[in-house]
C-alpha cells in the first residue's frame, strides 16, 4: 500500500487527530527523553533528535517513499513550525501549560 503524505500532513486539529497525536506524542514524551539521554550520555545537544528523526525517514525510504516527496513533506513541516514559533514568540512564548 503506498503511502500518501498529503494525508499525512494534513490534519484538523481535533482531539481524534492522527497527526496532532504524533506531534503530541514527540513532544510530550520523546523530545525529553532525547534531551536527558543526551546529556546523560554527554552527547552533542539534539543529535539523537537528528540522528533519530534520519533513521525514521530512512525507514520511509526502505518502504519505497520517493525521497524528493520525502523533502517536499519535510519541508513544509519544517515551514509549519517556524510559523508556529514566530506566533509563539509574538504571544510571549509557548503555552506553559494550563491554568
Amino acid at each position: 500500500m503506498p503511502v500518501d503524505l498529503k494525508n499525512l500532513l494534513e490534519h484538523d486539529l481535533s482531539d481524534d487527530c492522527p497527526v496532532c497525536q504524533a506531534q503530541q506524542f514527540v513532544a510530550v514524551a520523546l523530545l525529553p527523553a532525547a534531551a536527558a539521554w543526551e546529556q546523560n550520555s554527554e552527547l552533542p545537544r539534539f543529535s539523537i533528535a537528528l540522528h533519530g528523526a534520519a533513521e525514521l525517514l530512512g525507514a520511509m525510504l526502505e518502504e519505497g517513499v520517493d525521497r524528493e516527496a520525502i523533502e517536499g513533506a519535510v519541508g513544509q513541516l519544517l515551514d509549519e513550525i517556524e510559523q508556529r514559533i514566530a506566533e509563539d514568540r509574538a504571544m510571549g512564548g509557548p503555552p506553559q501549560g494550563t491554568a
